[in-house]
This record gives structure tokens, sequence and C-alpha cells, in this order.
């Protein structure tokens, strides 16, 4: 992640030296195009946000490009191998417990949280209060910290709980209940996964996110927050799209699975525990296999910042662009459509390599750090190097 991990946190250093209250947005999936020149003619919130703050071209998100990892990123300004959020799902060899994207009673223990600390903790050390709005991870207990306020996530919460919370968000820092807030939404990955990036489901979606961002400038100007309040909104990573039709690599099809311990998620990443005695035949033949790369710990590239990971696995599977791996088709992620029938996700997804183009995600910020609305007078420090 590199260049987009110093620019959100020089910015929000700047911001904090000017005593200034935060209100941030974690946009689940939100692509950097979703918002270029041609598609801002239909989304007057964001174009007003951008005409008086800043917009970055893209942000690229640390490796693997999955939510969790870049949740975790964003908050502690730290790489995966570091902050050791390595993926939406995690095991642990020494404890045997799984970290399953969150809704595992185990994914709330503070072993897979500890590694850093993130920004909300670092402010309530600082007897700053923090409210936060379904952000994943803020019911959790990390190094030995809660937020003041935490308003646990659920699968997924909708667009009237989104606006509900921007409100109580902004008056909590208007009443000064809160120094900092923080609030998550992620209807646009959902949607971007369910129907694909360009859908009209996502498009959708992205409008009744407008909608929220207008109203929520309203509110600061009638809660006389302008002067008060900095906004920050940023994306954990892009979406790309996949056919499933004939771009699946199902790994029973080269390796015997009783010959792993444990194999975790499946799509772009997949992490793979073969039986020790099994390693270097497993290996061997996922080498051959097309369209997938197959790494072991130590050979993992350093531009991922990723082997040094306390939960990276013995073997370490990269699908190219597309593809999509997986032990058969049959344990495909599906998803209820509404009408009670099941269907695969098969239109988007993400977690590919860091550097391609859909996998970047968007940086905005807004408020009075932003004094003037010419680029050339407000703009984040740019990224050394």
């Amino acid at each position: 992640m590199g260049c987009s991990t110093i620019l959100v946190f020089l910015t929000l250093l700047s911001f904090a030296s000017a005593h200034r209250k935060l209100l941030l947005f974690l946009l689940d999936g939100f692509r950097f195009d979703y918002i270029d020149d041609a598609e801002l003619e239909s989304l007057p919130g964001f174009r007003d946000i951008i005409g008086m703050g800043v917009k970055v071209d893209y942000m690229t998100p640390d490796f693997p490009s999955l939510s969790y990892p870049n949740y975790y990123t964003l908050m502690t300004g730290r790489h995966c191998e570091v902050h050791q959020m390595i993926g939406n799902y995690m095991w642990d060899p020494k404890t045997n417990v799984s970290f399953d994207i969150g809704v595992n009673k185990e994914s709330l223990l503070p072993l897979w949280w500890n590694g850093s600390e993130p920004l909300w903790v670092t402010m309530t050390k600082e007897k700053k209060n923090v409210f936060m709005y379904y952000w994943p991870g803020c019911e959790v207990e990390i190094l030995g910290v809660r937020p003041s306020y935490c308003r646990e996530y659920f699968s997924v919460p909708t667009d009237q709980n989104f606006a509900d919370a921007i409100s109580d968000a902004l008056e909590a820092l208007r009443n000064g209940s809160a120094e900092m807030a923080a609030v998550y939404y992620e209807r646009i990955d959902v949607e971007g996964h369910h129907y694909g990036p360009w859908s009209e489901q996502r498009k959708s979606a992205l409008k009744e996110l407008d909608k929220a961002m207008s109203n929520m400038i309203t509110q600061i100007k009638n809660k006389g927050l302008q002067h008060d309040v900095n906004v920050l909104l940023f994306s954990d990573h892009g979406m790309t799209d996949i056919s499933w039709t004939d771009k699946v690599i199902e790994l029973k099809n080269y390796i015997n699975m009783s010959d792993t311990i444990q194999m975790k998620d499946r799509g772009p990443v997949v992490s793979l525990w073969p039986v020790p005695e099994k390693h270097t035949e497993i290996y061997q033949k996922l080498k051959a296999v097309e369209h997938m790369n197959v790494y072991n710990i130590q050979d993992i590239p350093e531009r991922f910042f990723y082997k040094k990971g306390k939960f990276v696995s013995p073997l370490t599977l990269v699908a190219e662009e597309g593809w999509f791996i997986v032990e058969s088709r049959d344990k495909l992620p599906f998803w209820e459509n509404g009408t009670g029938k099941r269907e695969a996700w098969q239109n988007g997804w993400h977690g590919y390599d860091n550097e391609l183009m859909e996998m970047r995600g968007i940086f905005l910020a807004y408020g009075p750090a932003c004094p003037d609305t010419r680029w050339g007078q407000c703009h984040p420090p740019a990224c050394p190097g």
C-alpha cells in the first residue's frame, strides 16, 4: 500500500494538529473510477464534497486487497505483515482457532487484533471519546481498550441504518460526546459482488450513498459544524469482473485434499497448510497449475509486505486476474437473492494482486482543513520517494 498509507496518516496528523473533530467513512469495495468525471455528473453529493475538499486519483490497497486486512491497514498505517490481519479468513495452528471474516466468536479474540494499534485505540488512550458505527472490530478489546461507543456490525446495514448513523455521529460531534466518529458502509461492495462493478444495482447503491452525502453536508451546516469537523472518506479496495463459467481452479483436481491440514478462503488468494511430509509434493503439483502462482512462505514477493505475518500459511496461492481458486465447484460462495433462491457470487470479486487498477479505491477529504476549493491551495502531502 505504501504511498496511500502515508497519505492517509499524514493527512490525519495535520487534521489532528488543528484540534478539529474527525468524521471517518469506510466505503467498502468503492472502486476509484466509480466517481470519475463522467460519473460525477449524476452524483451531486460527491461532487460537492470534491468541490469543497480533496480527491486523490486512487488509493492502492495493501496485499491482499481484501476487506479485513485493509480495514486494519487504513486504521493502523501499517502493512499486513506488521499488524497481522493478513486475511478475511485466518487460522492459528498454535491455538487451533480460526478467524472467519468476523462472523465467528473466535474472530473477536484480541489474538487477531493486537498486532498494531488502530487510530480509535490511540484516540481513546488519549482520553478522546470515539463513536463507531458498524465498523468491523469496534466491539473488540484491542490492547486492552474499547472505543467509547460501538454500534456493532450486522449483515448488511441498510441505507436507512447508514443515514441514521451519520445523523447520530454528527450530533455526538456537535454536543461534545465524541471527538471522532467512524461509520462503515457495505452496500457498494455487496452489489459489486452480486451483480458486478458496473451493474445497475451497484450504481443504484452509489446514488443512495450520494444522497446520504448530500444530507450530511446539509446537517454539517445546520449544526454549525462547518468550521469544526473534518471528513475523510476512503475505501479498502476496488472490484473486478470475474467469470466462473470457465475461470475456476478446483484444487481437488490437482491434489488430494486429505493431504492438507487446513485451507482458508477461496478466490484470488488462498492459504494452505499441507501435511508436513506432503508439503513438497503438493507444492510441485500446484506449481504446474495454470493461471495461479504458488508461493512457499519464504518466496512470497517482498512487494506484498506479507510474508512476515504471524498467521501466514506455509503455501499461499494467488490467482491471475479474473480467476477463482476453490476446493471444488460445489463450494463456490452463494447468496440469497431475495426470492428464496441461492445464486453464485459470479460477477465481481476482489483480492487480486494489488497492482491491478480494478483493485484501487478512493480517498476524499472535506472540511476546514481545506479552506480553498482550488486544488493548488488544498491537497494532502505528496508521498515521499
